[in-house]
């Protein structure tokens, strides 16, 4: 295994970090602890020293199993992250509940690395006015928490908003070849990165999509003459940013972790080849190409009056096409419009065609969207 050093700690940590959001699941759809416990055990003896849960992972049941399988020494060989849920927070009161509720489902005295779940603008508001750095200043101070940081879930701009409004640790953010321009994408990596923060990669593989092989990308996969997989050629992607301490994987077999931890053996910063960077391009150039809205998320049609979230209903839209995962384009759909936003909301009024340089018949693909995802 190899490890690198976040900036602003001592702490060396794994390049492959163990995400415990995906567990392997008995028919119940229960975790299926003899199974899970083997696989983090084995990811531990093997070197991996990063696990990474919430609160609400697995219906509440990640942390307290968690806290069982790093039981008998196991806990003392790890860096554990955890994170508040900041949408079930309405005081300080609330903030240092359940903190203290996850140090008993963990099993521990300390969280090592601890993040405000999901942050966005509003959240962040939210989080500000009840003085959350306060908080953390004061869980840091008594030992409860040693690192804090925050992941994330907005534009890119609101990502520097909340990167300069506390001293972090770090931030954990979904990054891979095919999100270089999405949420804090690229450009919020690098702005963390030189502020000193240490970065945590989620989604490396957009939830398994970009793991799948078809007969389209395996060709061009081998064009150049390697063999690596898909998840490998994902991975490695990552690796090869500097700026970038640990890239999560939410494994769910024992294979997938074997596989894996021999990819990492190779996660070597900037080792990527001319010809293994032009293969990301062919790829990117191939799945852009399935693309049915050519959005450019330039945003001159927002805000819309009838508040229609219409860049990430497209880019919803497209993902399902792309990918050929109308299921989990869904839930990212659904995520964004839970609160509002969903194409269904747009009264034809025609503003925001008006005003795209891209001359796109909005209100039809808004219709487009509406009939698959069903609102």
């Amino acid at each position: 295994m190899l490890y690198r050093l976040m900036n602003q700690t001592d702490a060396k940590l794994s390049i492959l970090g163990f995400g415990c959001m995906r567990l392997p699941q008995t028919t119940n759809c229960n975790i299926d602890e003899p199974r899970a416990t083997k696989m983090v055990r084995y990811a531990i003896d093997h070197g991996i020293n990063y696990f990474d849960t919430a609160y609400v992972y697995h219906n509440g049941e990640s942390e307290p199993f968690l806290g069982k399988a790093l039981s008998e020494g196991y806990r003392e060989k790890v860096h554990l992250a955890t994170k508040l849920p900041v949408w079930d927070v309405q005081s300080q009161n609330d903030m240092d509940r359940i903190l203290n509720e996850q140090l008993l489902r963990l099993n521990t005295d300390h969280i090592d690395f601890y993040l405000l779940h999901g942050l966005g603008k509003t959240s962040w508001i939210n989080m500000v006015n009840l003085n959350v750095g306060e908080f953390l200043d004061q869980a840091i101070a008594d030992g409860r928490i040693h690192r804090a940081g925050f992941s994330f879930h907005d534009e890119v701009q609101v990502f520097k908003e909340i990167v300069d409004d506390y001293d972090w640790t770090f931030a954990q953010i979904q990054y891979n070849y095919m999100d270089e321009e999405y949420q804090a994408g690229t450009e919020g990596l690098n702005y963390a990165a030189a502020k000193g923060l240490g970065i945590v990669i989620m989604e490396p593989l957009r939830g398994g999509v970009l793991a799948r092989e078809t007969g389209d990308t395996k060709k061009i996969f081998a064009t150049r003459g390697h063999a690596h997989s898909a998840a490998e050629w994902g991975l490695r992607w990552l690796w090869n940013h500097p700026e970038i301490t640990v890239v999560l994987s939410g494994m769910s077999t024992m294979q997938q972790l074997k596989d894996n931890l021999g990819y990492a053996n190779s996660g070597i910063p900037s080792s990527l080849t001319t010809d293994e960077i032009a293969v990301y391009e062919e790829i990117k150039t191939y799945y852009r190409s399935k693309m049915k809205i050519p959005c450019t998320k330039c945003r001159y049609c927002m805000p819309c009056m009838a508040g229609v979230e219409i860049p990430e209903c497209f880019s919803a839209f497209n993902d399902a096409s792309v990918y050929s995962d109308t299921a989990g384009a869904k839930m990212s759909y659904d995520a964004y419009t839970g609160f509002g936003g969903d194409a269904s909301q747009c009264q034809d009024c025609g503003v925001c065609e008006s005003l795209c340089p891209q001359h796109l018949p909005i209100r039809k693909h808004l219709k487009e969207v509406s009939s698959l995802f069903g609102h």
